[in-house]
């Protein structure tokens, strides 16, 4: 872990967007050396604390945008650990172009959570409860089933467990880009700035255009279109999870809500990865696009109210 006086140890703040109470800034060892950031909230009764809740999330995505949901996990009892994958967010950008969305492999951002929580090991109260959200929910998955992460409960929200069929098409494409050097270029060309009325994440103004102003604030923080290399070793480990041997050993208790105005991951891969899970429930949450935690409070509280039928059934 990073202590020194070198490493940036502020937040990205804007007006209504307060982290987690006691909230600081940590930086970690990643594959190749790379500084990692991650957020370390204490639970609010540290002398009786829940728990730890690991917030995985998805790409594009980091730390500061999930302050709320923070707040919300501590109000629970829970202390909180949020990463800025390898890659995005404030931790070391993976190529000269720091808005490509890229990464090698799969492994490299199973690592980083490892990595992470060794780290903060001491300072994080059992159990642990995993909430993954989008390309989270494939990391969280893959380093769960393969025991890199030992957790007591799993919550996942739109988890990339599947990509679109517009995808699937393309694997030959990217095992040619691949193999031709190509790994570092975008496969899909950056594209006008999104406006909230053509976004397809999330039907709530305030939430979407917080992501937009904490952009605004540290450009660093944004990140365009994926690779080839992103899109081929997401490929890679999604084909995984269509072998059953893969998630033999997830036997914790999951919780999986599917947003049913999806439009970036596959809801049929949840309905056949939910039904190899031998303690899972499975939901979908009418009316949501695929950021769930960051849509309207109606729609959010269905992702809590399943939250804590889990946490019921972990006795956590």
């Amino acid at each position: 872990m990073d202590t020194s006086p070198s490493a940036d140890t502020e937040f990205v703040l804007v007006p209504g967007n307060p982290p987690p109470d006691g909230a600081e800034i940590v930086w970690f060892k990643g594959s190749g050396g790379r500084a990692l950031r991650a957020c370390i909230a204490p639970a609010l009764a540290p002398d009786r604390p829940r728990g730890t809740v690991i917030v995985c999330p998805g790409r594009t995505e980091f730390i500061e945008k999930y302050f709320e949901v923070g707040r919300e996990l501590q109000a629970m009892g829970f202390a909180v650990v949020i990463i800025d994958w390898p890659g995005q967010g404030l931790s070391d950008r993976l190529l000269d172009d720091t808005k490509k969305g890229h990464i090698d492999r799969f492994e490299t951002f199973m690592g980083a959570l490892a990595n992470g929580l060794e780290a903060l090991d001491d300072r994080l109260p059992r159990p642990y409860v995993s909430l993954a959200h989008s390309m989270g929910g494939a990391i969280a998955l893959a380093a769960i089933a393969d025991g890199l992460v030992k957790v007591d409960a799993a919550a996942f929200c739109a988890p990339m467990w599947g990509l679109k069929s517009k995808f699937l098409g393309m694997r030959y494409l990217v095992w040619a880009m691949r193999a031709t050097g190509r790994s570092g270029d975008y496969a899909i060309q950056p594209g006008p700035a999104e406006t909230f009325e053509t976004n397809i994440v999330t039907h709530d103004k305030k939430r979407w255009q917080m992501q937009r102003a904490l952009v605004d604030a540290r450009p660093a923080l944004d990140l365009g279109p994926v690779t080839w290399g992103w899109l081929g070793a997401s490929l890679n480990i999604l084909a995984t999870f269509s072998k059953p041997k893969t998630l033999k050993n997830v036997t914790i208790p999951v919780f999986v809500a599917s947003a049913s105005e999806e439009q970036l991951v596959d809801n049929s891969a949840h309905d056949l990865i939910c039904k190899r899970l031998p303690d899972c429930e499975h939901v979908r949450v009418e009316g949501a696009m695929h950021e769930i935690l960051m849509e309207t409070d109606d729609k959010r509280a269905e992702f809590w109210e399943g939250f804590q039928r889990l946490l019921k059934r972990a006795e956590i």
